[in-house]
């Protein structure tokens, strides 16, 4: 989906109010009625007719012809636009640059800030399902837009845990609805390397981030290929290192949950079929194993659990179990097959590769760029007037 940044240099103050005004009428209203807006917009109906009239001109907000009022729904521009918003104040985002990813979860832009710093920007989407249930409609547990919006603060949580441990992601750099902003990486997906010059290293180096987010009270839950980022740092003796940057963290759960056993034994599982079918290796050690992890951690008191630091930052048991079973309904839920059965992993991984192909590809020519715009022009980087 293309953002266009163009309408935001038109917005004033009584316009974002409206929008907000029908994002907040959402939460329990398919439609929200036109007086509500202008009741929670705290206007006259005179004054938000006419914002009504631009946000709908610039597609933020859409009128529903079968409603039995007259009322307005958001869109995901809208959404977009009330989340741009607010990275604005908040000096994280100054200007949108080219989409350089296009996936089934989200959406990714160039953006920088007013130094002119370049970094990118993750919009997660769902499938929209508007709340069914009166305790869905209050809580807007079943809505896309809560369910978006948890989806990009469970990754932001996740990636700030984990970048404070000292694990390789992204640098994480806010996050406002269902948008999140990171720091670019400078290298390629580990699907696009054809050859590496040392597979036992780089395998041995995966499976030990594997067990050290275990050690910390995690697992990744889609460790494979296609969220691995492979950055060339300078060695010692003029050599160059490969170095694993770990992305997208929406799937992440506990070493507690569940179907702990499960999610660590596919995350290795898929390590160890990539290197065999990719670069014919294999390693003569069985494992890891959960179990084993849980042992040692068990001998040492002094162990870090960062599942129970971001449950502690508020994201919350409650709010990992309603995205989690979104997430599972639509079939969102790593490369498992229908029915559990782990003897199909191997080709579920390459459907959801061929899915997800458009996003890697532009981000493999992103990143290939030496100063990380992707070919953005002034016709494409939009700067935006103050509102």
């Amino acid at each position: 989906m293309k953002l266009d940044t163009k309408s935001l240099r038109y917005l004033n103050n009584a316009d974002w109010k409206v929008l907000t005004a029908v994002e907040r009428g959402s939460s329990n209203h398919e439609v929200v009625p036109t007086p509500l807006i202008a009741t929670l917009a705290k206007s006259s109906l005179g004054d938000v007719q006419r914002s009504i009239s631009l946000l709908a001109r610039s597609n933020l907000i859409a009128k529903v012809a079968t409603a039995k009022y007259d009322g307005y729904r958001l869109t995901y521009g809208g959404l977009d636009y009330l989340a741009l918003h607010g990275l604005e104040k908040d000096n994280v985002v100054y200007s949108v640059g080219n989409q350089i990813g296009v996936g089934k979860e989200s959406d990714i832009f160039v953006v920088s800030d007013k130094k002119g710093r370049v970094s990118f920007k993750k919009g997660v989407k769902n499938k929209r399902d508007y709340a069914k249930t009166r305790t869905q409609k209050e809580r807007g547990a079943g809505s896309w837009m809560y369910m978006s919006r948890l989806a990009a603060t469970k990754e932001y949580a996740f990636m700030t845990a984990l970048r404070e441990a000292g694990v390789e992601v992204p640098v994480p750099l806010g996050q406002n609805r269902h948008q999140i902003v990171m720091s670019l990486v400078d290298g390629f997906p580990l699907r696009q390397i054809e050859e590496v010059p040392d597979p036992a290293g780089l395998y041995a180096e995966l499976i030990s981030i594997i067990v050290r987010l275990a050690h910390l009270g995690l697992i990744h839950g889609d460790f494979n290929e296609f969220n691995i980022m492979i950055k060339e740092v300078d060695g010692q003796d003029s050599k160059v290192d490969l170095v694993p940057v770990v992305i997208d963290f929406p799937q992440m759960v506990s070493i507690d949950h569940a179907n702990a056993d499960y999610y660590f034994d596919r995350d290795v599982d898929c390590i160890k079929r990539y290197f065999l079918r990719r670069y014919g290796f294999e390693s003569d050690e069985a494992g890891p194993y959960l179990n084993e992890v849980k042992k040692a951690i068990a001998k040492d008191p002094s162990s870090k659990r960062l599942d129970t630091k971001v449950e502690a930052s508020g994201f919350s048991k409650k709010m990992s179990k309603d995205l989690a079973t979104y997430m599972k309904e639509h079939g969102i839920d790593g490369d498992k097959v229908e029915g559990g059965d782990s003897s199909g992993d191997s080709e579920a991984v390459e459907e959801e590769g061929e899915e997800g192909e458009e996003e890697e590809e532009g981000h493999d020519e992103h990143t290939n760029e030496a100063i990380r715009t992707h070919e953005i022009g002034t016709e494409d980087f939009l700067n935006k007037q103050d509102t």
